[in-house]
């Protein structure tokens, strides 16, 4: 692999973890009669053994964000769109259909803007009872896969130490105690 293909390869998600998926019907089902909403982020590849035909900077859904002030009622889900996350690891949307129609709305194409992966989950949030989909609004492949997770506890358990770090494998620098 080139210099090119390292820093531009667009990073393609190659599945969802199981226990994730299940969380987000669960509470689809939970949110029931009223849509459900959500935002994916994806764990590089690289963390899980998933072979040697997977790209280790490709991704694994692992988490859903539901994001505070979400409004939502029997017909649609309304995001605060400042409080949408704006980071690498963010892989596209989730939302439910509580009618169970697996497919995009008008509305829904609007807002597969920003990700490369849309799930929509349709009552009644069974295993088979969801369907991904591209940024077109094209139906496409989502593996669900088998894969360890950390403990969810740990995402809120940060310091500054954690912060740096992330700040400098972004390619930030520090300058006299600040990022820069």
């Amino acid at each position: 692999m080139g210099l090119f293909d390292r820093f531009f390869r667009s990073r393609e998600v190659v599945g969802i973890a199981r226990d994730t998926l299940d969380f987000a019907l669960s509470s689809a089902a939970d949110t029931h009669p009223d849509e459900y909403m959500g935002f994916m982020r994806g764990t590089p590849a690289r963390e899980f053994d998933l072979g040697e035909d997977v790209h280790p900077d490709d991704y694994v859904v692992t988490d859903v964000l539901v994001i505070p002030g979400t409004t939502s009622n029997e017909m649609s889900a309304t995001v605060d769109s400042n409080m949408i996350p704006n980071d690498m690891r963010t892989v596209g949307s989730i939302h439910s259909h509580p009618n169970g129609v697996l497919r995009p709305s008008d509305e829904d194409l609007a807002t597969f803007t920003s990700g490369t992966v849309h799930v929509i989950m349709g009552a009644p949030y069974n295993t088979r009872d969801w369907r991904a989909f591209d940024q077109a609004g094209d139906s496409t492949e989502l593996d669900v896969l088998d894969v360890e997770l950390e403990d969810g506890e740990s995402f809120f358990h940060f310091d500054q130490y954690d912060i740096d770090e992330e700040i400098r494998s972004e390619g930030g620098t520090r300058d006299g105690g600040d990022w820069r």
